[in-house]
């Protein structure tokens, strides 16, 4: 390579004009530096490059220069170092056509297409400008004679700006991906602080920051706006009802709600949702730097799908609520004849589903153990009597054994109960509280090894919501006084229960029974743990 320093026809980076600085102003917050990668194997030319480029910033951002002295080590730097914006390569290195090579590994072999790459070369007759700019993915190609402190300062700036707009049209379908994708996970959200908490993780990946955020919730014109959700630094507000009055976050959030508009006051940055049901919403983040406008529009574009969702979110909530009632008022209905099993429907309930969530933990029957079982198995077993709507009361209510005919009426319940419930959960598309209701009430008299009724199902045939009741029904019927029994101690309800594991009961549910009996006896019989 021809020595700079010898040729006295070499112009290169001499001083045209005093070198020109980015606008004077204050720091800007943003303290990452525009990565510049210098590929060279003429030491005085790294020298120089640098010399010429130590006072450059662009918005505010200075630089920081990478060295590389032959193709090769220009492609690991690449490779391990992210956010390369600009490539200064020589194009006569450790062979003649060095520098081409590594443009072509940059764009084929990294896939990077948006590193801006400027070849800069002493000998140009080596690789003329025309055939390379059509064969190569190059941005600009300069000889290095005509280079002055000015046009390098030029160059420069050019290849930044061009890296920069192309980061945000990247940043922009990245971010509208994650909308999209955020957006269908929020409608798959049930609680509202569960909601909050992955709006702050969408808002956080939209801008590729840290979990820093508070989500604050204004129902109706007065008072404080409450806390749904907070993260990071802010995790503490989550234990507050109210944002505090005097949090730093505090005055831009009431100017929020006041104006009823965003609000960018970095590092203060505030979003501002109003849902069709005139609910307001306000989301505070902070990232170290200033956000771009194209930041700003894309927030605002999750801000509509928010809305939307905590619209659907809302109403869906009301929807369960009206499930839920439906399930109770059932559930009373089959109660109002026999005050005695008022308890012992609630008790099912909460054994039910501690069952459930232990057998989860043990890792046994995970292809039938789906989330809705786990979240409606509770409230849908205390739909497993709900046939008994249909019992005469002589036999509902009589004191002592029954009559074989008697024992053939009370065994319809199943049957009963079953068809009701199947009705009505039919009227219904997917799964709901009645579909597993359904099950439960057909299929907890049912016999692991296929000796019950109504139907004479065998082991995992039986629906498992239904194995799971069937064990704690009777577990908690001989546990308490009914009309035909007194109450059992219970080592011998436990031996009972320990006995039929494997015939009338499936052994997993059993395992999982006796687990938590002896682990957390408060969930069955707090007074009995001592018995």
């Amino acid at each position: 390579m021809t020595d700079l320093k010898a040729d006295a026809d070499d112009n290169w980076l001499l001083d045209e004009d005093e070198p020109v600085a980015s606008p004077a102003g204050l720091a800007a917050p943003d303290q990452r530096l525009w990565r510049v990668l210098i590929v060279d194997d003429d030491v005085d030319v790294h020298a120089v490059t640098r010399l010429a480029l130590r006072n450059v910033s662009f918005k505010g951002r200075e630089l920081e220069l990478f060295s590389a002295y032959s193709g090769r080590e220009g492609y690991e730097i690449l490779r391990d170092t992210p956010d390369i914006a600009l490539v200064l390569l020589d194009v006569v290195m450790e062979t003649d056509d060095a520098g081409l090579i590594l443009a072509k590994r940059i764009r084929a072999d990294l896939n990077n297409s948006i590193v801006r790459v400027v070849l800069r070369t002493g000998q140009p007759g080596q690789a003329p400008e025309q055939r390379v700019i059509i064969e190569y993915d190059i941005n600009d190609y300069k000889a290095k004679t005509e280079l002055t402190t000015q046009k390098l300062f030029t160059t420069v700036i050019s290849a930044l700006r061009a890296y920069e707009s192309l980061m945000m049209l990247e940043r922009s379908r990245i971010g509208l991906g994650k909308i999209l994708a955020g957006a269908t996970n929020l409608y798959q959200i049930h609680s509202l602080r569960e909601f909050a908490s992955g709006v702050l993780n969408q808002v956080s990946a939209i801008l590729d920051v840290g979990a820093d955020g508070v989500l604050c919730l204004m129902q109706g014109g007065a008072g404080r706006p409450e806390v749904v959700a907070a993260t990071g630094t802010y995790a503490v507000l989550a234990e507050a009802e109210a944002m505090p009055a005097d949090h730093a976050l505090t005055p831009t959030i009431d100017k929020a709600f006041a104006e009823k508009r965003s609000q960018f006051e970095h590092p203060a940055n505030v979003l501002f949702i109003h849902t069709e049901g005139n609910r307001e919403l306000a989301i505070s983040v902070t990232p170290p730097w200033p956000l771009a406008q194209i930041q700003r529009d894309l927030l605002e574009v999750f801000c509509q799908r928010i809305a939307a969702a905590f619209d659907n979110l809302y109403m869906f909530g009301q929807l369960r609520k009206a499930q839920e009632a439906t399930v109770v008022a059932l559930a009373d209905l089959a109660e109002f004849r026999d005050s005695d099993t008022g308890g012992h429907v609630r008790r099912v309930q909460q054994l039910s589903d501690a069952i459930a969530r232990r057998m989860q933990q043990r890792g046994v029957y995970a292809d039938e153990l789906s989330p809705q079982l786990l979240d409606m198995i509770g409230l849908a077993s205390i739909l497993h009597d709900v046939g008994k709507v249909a019992t005469p009361d002589a036999v509902l209510l009589k004191p002592g054994r029954h009559t074989d005919e008697e024992r053939t009426q009370m065994q319809l319940h199943a049957s009963v109960g079953r068809t009701i419930l199947e009705r009505a959960a039919n009227m219904v598309d997917g799964v709901s509280y009645l579909t597993y209701g359904a099950q439960i009430a057909g299929g907890h008299h049912e016999h692991f090894d296929g000796a019950g009724y109504p139907n004479g199902l065998k082991g995992r045939d039986i629906p498992l919501a239904a194995r799971i009741v069937a064990v704690v029904d009777v577990f908690d019927a001989l546990l308490h006084e009914r009309p035909y029994k007194e109450p059992w101690p219970y080592p011998q309800v436990r031996e009972y229960i320990e006995q039929r594991s494997g015939s009338q009961f499936d052994p997993e549910v059993v395992t999982a029974l006796l687990d938590l009996i002896d682990n957390e006896p408060q969930l069955w019989h707090p007074e009995r743990a001592s018995a």
